[in-house]
């Protein structure tokens, strides 16, 4: 008979603006139907709902388990990154790029949380985070630091309301493209300064954001590294024609693309938001680091 754990549950009340619902009582159902114990986590906010679940992990929990998208994810891995408490996701978010990144099953309910079950029964999967590291604060990502035009393209995203999924970045993406400039940057890559004019800089430890853009199609979330993804400035009607090829991942060999591979990275410019797994962080300069290891997950 499978071993018996106690696992907190955080449900995002607003995934999908409340459209799937439905996906956290049927996690929980399904946890519990398999013999665990559920400490049930639904609260009217994203603020209350991070506070409680972090007294409920306090109180003593074998695992963490997130309903909703990636802003959910990165609640999670800033309550138990270096903790040792692993933690899982079910996906149900408009986007679900760190859960497709860890072979998560998006858009399929019940084969996700067949997943989690077997995974509660498994070792864990060890991956590493991020910190990033702004005024004197630090929080922990697992996917993507933005920190150009698709941070820009995410803050207006994130203000609106139609349409739903992934088309909701592209359309935000269509009308930024009306300010479309490049920016200058000042960067330091594993203590190497570089000054570059660029519309677009990332730095990734999983290979895509927005709801399937494979920005660092060859990222991987447990080498010790991060990918310093840089755009390097274009026409708007040039950046219109390759942006499709982001989806794919074959925008890699084009010339205004380029990687880099970090352990810490430091980003300025002037009047540029960073995001960090959708979520916002605050104005440039950011430093950020990788710390391998540091996450445990239920995939």
């Amino acid at each position: 008979m499978a071993a018996s754990l106690t696992v907190v549950i955080a449900v995002n009340p607003m995934a999908s603006f409340g459209h799937r619902a439905e996906v956290g009582p049927r996690v929980i159902e399904r946890v519990r139907a398999e013999g665990h114990t559920v400490v049930d986590m639904r609260e009217a906010n994203i603020e209350l709902l991070r506070r409680e679940t972090r007294r409920a992990l306090e109180a003593g929990a074998d695992a963490l388990v997130v309903v909703g998208g990636d802003g959910m994810v990165n609640l999670g891995v800033n309550l138990v990154a270096q903790t040792g408490t692993p933690l899982g996701i079910v996906p149900s978010g408009t986007g679900n790029d760190v859960a497709d990144g860890l072979g998560i099953p998006v858009g399929d309910t019940e084969a996700a949380i067949d997943l989690l079950l077997d995974a509660l029964q498994s070792p864990p999967r060890v991956i590493d985070a991020g910190v990033v590291r702004h005024g004197g604060l630090s929080t922990w990502f697992c996917g993507v630091v933005s920190a150009g035009f698709d941070a820009t393209v995410n803050e207006r995203a994130n203000r609106m309301t139609w349409p739903r999924g992934r088309s909701r970045y592209i359309v935000a993406l269509l009308r930024e493209l009306a300010t479309l400039r490049p920016i200058p940057y000042e960067v330091v890559a594993d203590g190497v300064p570089l000054e570059t004019k660029a519309l677009l800089i990332s730095v990734a430890n999983n290979r895509s954001l927005g709801g399937g853009m494979r920005i660092v199609p060859h990222a991987v979330l447990d080498d010790g590294m991060l990918d310093l993804f840089v755009v390097s400035a274009m026409s708007r009607l040039h950046f219109l024609r390759v942006f499709p090829r982001v989806f794919s991942g074959t925008h890699t060999d084009l010339p205004q693309v380029s990687f880099r591979a970090v352990k810490t990275v430091s980003l300025n410019a002037p009047g540029v938001i960073a995001y960090a797994d959708g979520e916002r962080i605050g104005p440039l300069p950011v430093e950020i680091s990788v710390v391998p290891g540091a996450l445990r997950m239920l995939a």
